[in-house]
């Protein structure tokens, strides 16, 4: 008897195991047979999903911006410069306080809010290069970003919603930092992947970039890169980054004359 009923047992997550596993292989089927193949939200391969970007939400804070990419959305409020909380010795340089967390309802698995200590890190290290952290000596800026729904490339829209909120702070940086994701699929490269197509990768590569001075601030590898391949992601990147980063200055821009919102598609 329990033989018979554990043979019809249905099980949710073994189902969407499967489902997850025949949608892979569909999908290197038809990267395989075809190098310009629709993704499942219509765009082409070096494409970024459509962007809505704004400043000025959280009047509590010095500066605040909301970013959202596809199903992506992130608040970036930045407090400060203000006196440290930590006792520390008087320094020449200012310090930057970088916080990333979710909330419970960000991802499909309900529950799971809470703060990523790694991102976080990887934020104050992309966001440092930028900032001119000399010109506020023995103080803090803060730097809190909370991801309100988890849709893909997470990573990279925090660091542009951030650096998007430090300049409506009004700190001092020497560039605007910017970043895109990249996802590997055999030879086939895809520009800001989703979730879904992250879930699938076969590698991932991220950049930020200060794109006036070509500097690159951060970047993370995941799986094996050839030089070659780097190359050729290369100029796609810098498409992008530059889209990204001029949408940023138009903000920043329209903030200053009364307007603080832009949305659109960035190619």
């Amino acid at each position: 008897m329990s033989a018979q009923a554990g043979a019809g047992t249905y099980s949710p997550a073994a189902a969407a195991g499967g489902k997850r596993r025949e949608k892979r292989e569909e999908l290197r089927r038809l990267l395989a047979e075809d190098a310009d193949w629709p993704r499942a939200d219509g765009r082409s391969f070096h494409d970024c999903r459509p962007a809505f970007m704004q400043t000025g939400l959280t009047t509590a804070a010095s500066g605040s911006a909301y970013a959202e990419f596809g199903k992506t959305k992130v608040i970036v409020s930045v407090f400060g410069p203000r006196e440290s909380k930590k006792a520390m010795m008087y320094s020449d340089v200012g310090r930057l306080n970088c916080n990333v967390s979710y909330t419970t309802f960000a991802t499909p698995v309900r529950g799971q809010g809470a703060d990523n200590k790694e991102y976080s890190s990887m934020l104050r290290k992309a966001l440092e290069g930028a900032v001119m952290l000399h010109t506020f000596p023995k103080t803090t800026v803060d730097v809190f970003a909370l991801v309100l729904e988890s849709g893909g490339s997470d990573l990279p829209i925090i660091i542009s919603c951030a650096s998007l909120a430090l300049a409506d702070a009004g700190i001092m940086m020497c560039d605007l930092v910017t970043s895109v994701s990249v996802s590997c699929f055999g030879k086939n490269i895809v520009i800001d992947p989703t979730s879904d197509e992250e879930a699938w990768q076969d590698g991932s590569l991220m950049v930020a970039f200060m794109l006036a001075r070509k500097e690159i601030t951060q970047l993370t590898l995941t799986r094996e890169w050839s030089d070659g391949k780097i190359t050729n992601v290369y100029a796609t990147y810098c498409t992008n980054i530059g889209s990204i980063s001029v949408a940023i200055g138009n903000i920043l821009l329209c903030s200053s004359t009364g307007g603080r919102a832009l949305h659109g598609c960035l190619q």
